[in-house]
């Protein structure tokens, strides 16, 4: 295997390990629900990816547009479940609602 191979390789398996240690940091403690999780992984997966929507080999730096966008949107799904779930907690809402099947 080339040098360049190997380089890229091992640049990839450090931003993975980066990426979920932050993933991993951020729901520990903020305490993200499953659905964030998902997201994250889910933007995490598009950005090491080779396929994008607009391709950085034909567009340059406007390339990075659509992989800024999927972490921006990500960012923001997690931080407003974070933001929803303080606020039901604060309120005195533990976990989820139940009906009383004996009401």
């Amino acid at each position: 295997m080339s040098d360049v191979m190997t380089l890229v390789l091992v640049l990839l398996g450090v931003l993975t390990l980066l990426g979920v240690a932050v993933i991993g940091f951020v729901m520990w403690r903020y305490r993200v629900p499953p659905r964030g999780l998902i997201a994250m992984v889910g933007a995490l997966v598009y950005l090491a990816s080779p396929v994008d929507v607009l391709p950085e080999v034909m567009l340059g730096p406007f390339g990075l547009l659509d992989d800024a966008g999927a972490a921006t949107a990500a960012a923001v799904f997690v931080y407003k479940l974070v933001t929803v779930k303080k606020r039901l907690e604060a309120a005195g809402v533990k976990g989820r609602r139940r009906p009383d099947l004996l009401e």
